[in-house]
């Protein structure tokens, strides 16, 4: 694959804030630790404080892996090399760089593929960096979310493959067993050319072979991306929460959390920034089969909302203590456990996690845990053989393929006609001519200087819309031209969005197959902070 690389701030997909991130402006800094660069990363290593029991990590995951009771359950891909990983994370000198995202069927959205994919890559360039020392990189799986709607669908192909299912509590714990026909639509859009029935058979294992959502997760992204050395961890384990039960404890009956980010997002409010996430009073829910419902504290009893579970508070301190794995931690808690259980020093997310990250920061020095590294995971675009040519065809640079359909027809017209299609130079004339005429006017009677300037602004918009008339004749003598923007844009930005948000990885690994995975590693540059546009 060709790659171009554009800024961030020149495709126009990306908040202000995302961008101010990036460009180091001075007002942002007190709401993250070091800056995403190699400097900021041995700064970082100066004071790393690792307060994860590194043995008990290393324990979960090993039994999360190898230890399924299953008679039946396929052997995992790339095992010894996870092995390998994993014992490292029991060594000082190792560290996890992480990324997270929900249980999307069969992977969801292309972003899902790139977040791994950065960290991978930012891994690398760390050990190339800091040969002293090891790093993994991790995939948290958020099998404790409980919005089943976001994750039960992908796109491919111009088609929405959907799993029909009335689903709840946590998804992690849903029994893939209801997913056939998602299955065969999925399989059928990735026809039978190229490696589709390579992937075919990772999903058609992924989700039969296992009876939780998580371990099919596990499976399929492992099959994806194991070879590369990835780990990853479902947080939703008795030992893990209890190793995190006497913040759980803390913050739920002080409501440090809500107090600190509530505080926090006020001052990022007065920068301007758009608020990600609002805390709530308790940030934990009761979790339990088919059930994940908000905790409240109404009337002196914490409760569990639509249900009749209540505690005392010396009630809940005993059911922390010794049911830890029935808490789990929302948005803006999950982080802060993360960080807690893993020997983290990176987190790679979207524009949108990286600005709710900022609203953090100071909860994490309440409870003086280090706060990591944000990184903005790499976007990408890929463009097909067939649309490339047409974009070449049109002369057309990356940068300006982000534009609306109607600005680039409007600049490809002014660039390729033999007209001139402005009136700048008509326009400077007829101003000379109004400073006379507004000159003379003042000189009779003051009060009709108003009315020439009025007229010569009634003009300038006339001058404009005979501009824009201009350019749409032209456009007309253009017309089969510039059709082809229109099936370029129809073609990598669905549904004017960017094609990353919508569309699944299917089609490009049944072109590919695993080189389209180390075509994004070998192309991505996860410190550069640049939009990556790769054509077939």
């Amino acid at each position: 694959m060709d790659a171009a690389c554009i800024d961030y701030k020149d495709t126009g997909y990306f908040s202000q804030t995302v961008i101010d991130y990036l460009d180091d402006v001075p007002e942002l800094r007190s709401f993250y630790s070091q800056r995403p660069t190699l400097q900021g990363f041995a700064a970082l290593f100066e004071h790393k404080k690792v307060i994860a029991d590194r043995d008990l990590l290393a324990q979960v995951l090993l039994e999360q892996y190898f230890g399924n009771s299953q008679n039946n359950a396929p052997q995992l891909q790339s095992a010894d090399m996870i092995r390998d990983c994993i014992g490292q994370l029991k060594n000082n000198d190792t560290y996890t760089v992480t990324t997270g995202h929900q249980l999307n069927i069969f992977t969801g959205p292309l972003y899902f593929i790139y977040k791994i994919v950065t960290t991978i890559k930012l891994c690398r360039q760390l050990k190339q960096a800091h040969p002293d020392k090891n790093f993994v990189p991790v995939y948290w799986m958020a099998s404790e979310d409980h919005d089943f709607a976001e994750i039960n669908y992908t796109n491919i192909g111009g088609k929405k493959v959907h799993w029909w299912y009335e689903a709840s509590g946590a998804t992690g714990r849903i029994n893939p067993d209801t997913m056939r026909q998602a299955i065969n639509q999925y399989k059928g859009v990735l026809g039978i050319d190229g490696h589709s029935a390579e992937l075919g058979e990772m999903v058609e294992t992924a989700y039969t072979k296992f009876d939780r959502l998580a371990d099919a997760t596990r499976y399929l992204v492992n099959a994806l991306f194991g070879r590369y050395g990835l780990v990853i961890i479902d947080a939703d384990d008795h030992r893990l929460k209890e190793s995190f039960a006497p913040i759980m404890e803390q913050d739920i009956i002080r409501q440090n959390s809500f107090k600190n980010i509530t505080a926090a997002n006020a001052q990022l409010q007065k920068l301007g920034v758009h608020i990600q996430v609002n805390p709530r009073e308790i940030n934990f829910f009761y979790l339990r089969d088919n059930l994940r419902e908000r905790i409240v504290f109404e009337e002196g009893r914490y409760s569990v909302m639509n249900t009749d579970i209540s505690f005392t508070e010396a009630e809940l301190k005993q059911e922390i203590k010794t049911a830890p794995e029935r808490f789990s931690p929302n948005v803006v808690m999950r982080p802060l456990y993360q960080e807690c259980i893993l020997p983290n020093i990176a987190y790679v997310g979207g524009g949108a996690e990286l600005v709710y990250w900022l609203e953090l920061k100071s909860n994490f020095d309440y409870y003086k845990v280090d706060f990591p590294i944000l990184v903005l995971r790499n976007s990408g675009l890929v463009i097909r053989k067939e649309t490339a040519a047409k974009i070449k065809s049109m002369e057309l640079a990356p940068a300006e393929i982000f534009k609306s359909a109607d600005q680039i027809k409007n600049n490809w017209v002014k660039k390729h006609s033999n007209h001139d299609l402005t009136l700048a130079d008509e326009w400077r004339e007829l101003e000379r001519v109004f400073e006379k005429i507004k000159l003379r006017s003042h000189k009779i009677d003051r009060t009709l200087e108003p009315s020439a300037a009025a007229v010569q602004a009634r003009l300038k918009h006339a001058i404009e819309n005979l501009q824009k008339k201009l350019v749409k004749a032209e456009k007309r003598n253009y017309h089969t031209r510039l059709e082809q923007i229109e099936h370029i844009k129809a073609d990598i930005f669905p549904n004017n969005s960017l094609q990353e948000r919508t569309e699944n990885f299917g089609l490009s690994y049944v072109k590919w197959g695993q080189l389209f995975i180390d075509e994004l590693i070998r192309n991505f540059e996860p410190l550069d902070f640049k939009f990556t546009v790769l054509t077939e």
